[in-house]
């Protein structure tokens, strides 16, 4: 008797026990050049553990995995945690949002932590450390081509990131981004950066091009543009050595600013300027064409306003061609053919107008004029294009008739349909209407509440014998899972350690909801030994199996872009295989 109630008691306690999930910050207030440590710890083995964004900080670490069980005078503990290193981007007060767990079916969450961010502090340094510093050892420079252009000429900003042989570059993050406010602006994407050397403040240094821009002022005067900011991790050579001899490198981080840089945009000169004059400046082709002079009634043609050459071909519009009333014209279809290098751009853009005739005869285009400012001489040039004549071969004459009233002797052409418009069929509806009462939509609408009775009743079935298989619900949950986080991965292919934890969360999920296992049954040698009783492809085993524990090692270790895409185009085709495979 006395065993039954120790065993009874140890079940109730078990049913007591509460499930622990909280975060823990390592301090509350730190200066902005401090770092924090993050713990999300819990007493169960939780799911599909989510990380909050950490808005306001960035993670230089982690997550690191800590699980530890013991049995202790019969009662056990377990403990699992997350922990992460974060650097504040900002100062204020920041929050730590929640992170989340999946146990037994129920969602779990942390509460936000408040974290008081203060100015950099001054950090104690060791006095026998007589390593080197980052300090005039690493410059972020913009270049700018030209610092007093005219309104719509082009310049250039090239940023570049100079750093001496003393230390090495591992990895640069974006904090403030430049803005071109008064100026339209041209990113020109690097592609792949090139490690170059060249002389900076007297000495020899080594430096990458990061970004190149192409700028146009739209206003004249003082313009400002706005530093690009980046966060840079380096490694400094310290005087101290290992066992065997070898330099010890200590791992730091910069913050580098190109600071802002002044433009004093001339206005364009007044003397000479053309009363058409639409802001074009550059050096220019104008020219207007007809796809064809003759055609017969019924036919169209294309009359193009074309202009090309060198300048802000993009901040301009066409002139617009005057044609006489005879000939319809629709409006344009705008078409650019244009490139953007590092000198501005260059190509063409145009208008193209239908032009449809109404009457025989010969019209004339009236010659059109184009003006633009032009940089090599300094003055504004006017280009004319030559008259069109238009010949319509046949079709209707048109009545011309002259106005006697004003005596001007004006043309006016008479319509030949003046009741083109003019409806010719009515549609007539009775004035009295059948009264709705007794109608057949009446009767439609009082029975449509009783036919619908049986399908709710069968719908409401479905759902509860939906909701009570169990095990049904949690495949389907983890087969959703594995889809999501799978998709999250493909979203995230250019930041390496999201990517990786994305994609092992979909790995994980996907051998759930195929094997009916949980996590704490995710062994190397059970998953293996499953998955060969259901008759998988060994090759796939070993494949999926190694690249699950590369995705723990990938996240820290360095990786190109072409190795992640190999890394999820390899999950894709290893899940494809495996799900045939099981099926």
């Amino acid at each position: 008797m006395k065993r039954y109630l120790i065993l009874l008691l140890l079940c109730f306690q078990g049913l007591s026990a509460q499930v622990q999930f909280e975060a823990k910050v390592s301090k509350n207030t730190l200066g902005l050049n401090e770092r924090l440590r993050v713990d999300f710890v819990m007493n169960i083995d939780g799911d599909n553990f989510d990380e909050p964004s950490f808005e306001g900080f960035r993670v230089i670490a982690g997550p690191s995995q800590q699980v530890s069980q013991s049995w202790v005078n019969g009662r056990s503990s377990f403990e699992k945690i997350y922990s992460y290193y974060l650097m504040p981007n900002q100062k204020g007060n920041l929050v730590i949002k929640q992170a989340t767990i999946e146990y037994n079916g129920q969602v779990y969450k942390t509460s936000p932590i408040r974290v008081n961010v203060t100015a950099a502090v001054e950090q104690p340094k060791d006095p026998n450390d007589t390593s080197v510093s980052v300090d005039n050892n690493l410059y972020l420079v913009a270049d700018v081509s030209k610092t007093s252009p005219y309104v719509n000429e082009p310049i250039t900003v090239v940023y570049k990131l100079y750093f001496s042989y003393n230390i090495g570059i591992t990895n640069w993050r974006e904090l403030g981004k430049p803005k071109y406010n008064d100026f339209w602006s041209q990113i020109i994407d690097v592609k792949q950066l090139a490690l170059e050397e060249g002389m900076f403040k007297g000495e020899r240094f080594r430096y990458v091009v990061l970004r190149k821009t192409v700028l146009y002022p739209q206003k004249s005067g003082k313009l400002t543009i706005e530093p690009l900011s980046l966060d840079i991790d380096v490694q400094l050579p310290t005087n101290r050595r290992n066992m065997f001899g070898q330099m010890q490198i200590k791992e730091d981080s910069k913050r580098v600013s190109a600071g802002a840089r002044t433009i004093t945009v001339k206005p364009l000169p007044e003397a000479g300027k053309p009363a058409d004059f639409s802001g074009a400046v550059g050096s220019f082709d104008f020219k207007v064409t007809p796809s064809k002079s003759a055609l017969k009634n019924g036919e169209s043609l294309d009359l193009v306003v074309s202009v090309a050459g060198k300048g802000n071909l993009k901040l301009f519009s066409l002139p617009k061609p005057v044609v006489p009333n005879a000939l319809e014209m629709y409006d344009a279809v705008h078409n650019e053919q244009v490139n953007t290098p590092l000198s501005g751009m260059a190509g063409k853009i145009s208008d193209s107008y239908t032009i449809i005739p109404q009457y025989k005869g010969d019209y004339p285009i009236k010659p059109m004029q184009f003006s633009y400012f032009d940089l090599n001489s300094g003055r504004y040039k006017t280009i004319t294009s030559p008259e069109i004549i238009i010949k319509v071969l046949d079709g209707p004459t048109q009545v011309v008739a002259s106005d006697s009233n004003s005596g001007t002797g004006k043309n006016q052409v008479v319509a030949n349909e003046q009741f083109k418009y003019i409806k010719l069929q009515t549609k007539l509806e009775p004035i009295t209407a059948n009264d709705f009462f007794g109608s057949n939509l009446f009767y439609s609408l009082l029975l449509i509440p009783f036919g619908l009775v049986p399908i709710i009743i069968l719908a409401k079935n479905k759902k509860e014998a939906i909701d009570g298989d169990v095990v049904g619900n949690r495949i389907k949950r983890n087969n959703r899972l594995a889809k999501k986080y799978l998709s999250e991965a493909k979203k995230q292919i250019n930041n390496k350690e999201p990517f990786y934890v994305a994609l092992e969360k979909a790995m994980h999920n996907f051998l759930k909801a195929k094997l009916h296992i949980e996590t704490s049954e995710m062994s190397k040698d059970n998953i293996k030994e499953i998955l060969l009783s259901k008759n998988a492809n060994p090759e796939s085993i070993n494949e999926f199996i190694a690249l699950t524990e590369n995705c723990e090692i990938a996240r820290y270790a360095p990786s190109s872009s072409a190795t992640i895409q190999k890394d999820y185009e390899k999950a894709v085709s290893i899940i494809s295989d495996l799900e045939k495979q099981l099926s």
